[in-house]
């Protein structure tokens, strides 16, 4: 019942936000459009100030376990193939592929995913977690460019050169690049024993924060004013096929295949943090980066509310069955 409540506590507040951006709509305080320029905000200077500081913040690298981030980021990899079939059997519209391919292995790990962590596992969970997050959070970005931009509006195929384009083009890769350079910086100094960091240039440490706060519940607001109900019955297909993989395929993949074969190498907060990558739901930031990408935007938005309601399920039993055979 713990696990339960946690898991239900832990989407509620996505659930909640994404309904007052619906209500404000329906209110006539935020129209489409509105949501529509709320969403390129998001994508073009919110989210990357967020991943910035995320990056930026982890404390060290050196600690990093190479077989278990080798072991996520296959786990990720793995997801991203076997969705293929998967999006061009239920996606018959090519913008509609690409966000049931994203659904399928980009979790909701920056938002989600360390809060989880922490609650599964306390302190050592949060570590983890934050080490973790310096290879999925890029690797994660880098495959839902290419999986937006195979099948975006248009219908022409783009070439390597464009998708690689594409990449490095991207707010949210450039952002993780730019986080990582000051990880390597501040690294630098602390070597030299130089005390400066980012943080002592408080104004715009304090700004830097405020842009990253606005990201989530923004992107949520946007999300919710471009909801509509009506919208299901068209993306039903979509939606059960995207919400199946992220919720249903892609804990049992990552989770199962780590109980069965690495139960003795991987520690509690190992799991705590593979519970985080493999069982939340599609990341919040996919909708406006869909709409940016040029693919279909509403059914994105659709699969981060489903995916969110129906990840409670998927969290709750992903946490109670490793509690259940001992790892927590």
């Amino acid at each position: 019942m713990e696990s339960f409540i946690f898991a239900v506590e832990a989407v509620s507040p996505i659930v909640l936000t994404v309904a007052i951006g619906y209500l404000l709509k329906r209110a006539g305080l935020m129209s489409v459009e509105m949501a529509k320029a709320c969403n390129k905000l998001v994508f073009r200077l919110f989210l990357p100030v967020m991943l910035f500081l995320n990056v930026y913040k982890i404390e060290n690298l050196s600690s990093i376990q190479l077989g278990y981030m080798a072991y996520t980021l296959l786990g990720v990899l793995a997801l991203f193939l076997i969705a293929i079939p998967v999006m061009l059997l239920a996606a018959r519209k090519r913008d509609r592929r690409g966000p049931v391919w994203q659904a399928s292995f980009r979790s909701n790990f920056a938002l989600i995913g360390i809060p989880l962590a922490q609650s599964l596992c306390g302190d050592e969970g949060v570590i983890v977690a934050s080490l973790l997050s310096a290879a999925t959070v890029p690797l994660l970005n880098v495959l839902a460019v290419i999986s937006l931009s195979m099948f975006r509006e248009g219908g022409e195929r783009p070439s390597v050169k464009k998708i690689l384009l594409g990449i490095l083009k991207n707010p949210l890769i450039q952002a993780i690049a730019a986080g990582l350079l000051m990880l390597a910086v501040r690294g630098v100094f602390v070597e030299e024993g130089i005390a400066f960091r980012l943080s002592d240039i408080k104004p715009v440490y304090t700004v830097l924060g405020y842009l990253s706060g606005l990201a989530t519940p923004l992107a949520l607001i946007g999300l919710g004013a471009q909801f509509e109900f009506s919208a299901i019955g068209s993306l039903r297909r979509e939606i059960l096929a995207g919400t199946l993989m992220r919720t249903l395929v892609s804990p049992v993949l990552g989770l199962g295949v780590a109980v069965l074969f690495f139960r003795d190498h991987f520690s509690a907060a190992h799991f705590a943090s593979l519970v985080a990558v493999f069982a939340t739901p599609v990341s919040v930031s996919s909708a406006p980066m869909a709409q940016e990408m040029g693919n279909d935007a509403a059914l994105a938005g659709q699969l981060v509310v489903w995916t969110t309601l129906v990840s409670a399920i998927s969290i709750f039993f992903s946490s109670f069955v490793l509690r259940l055979i001992g790892i927590f």
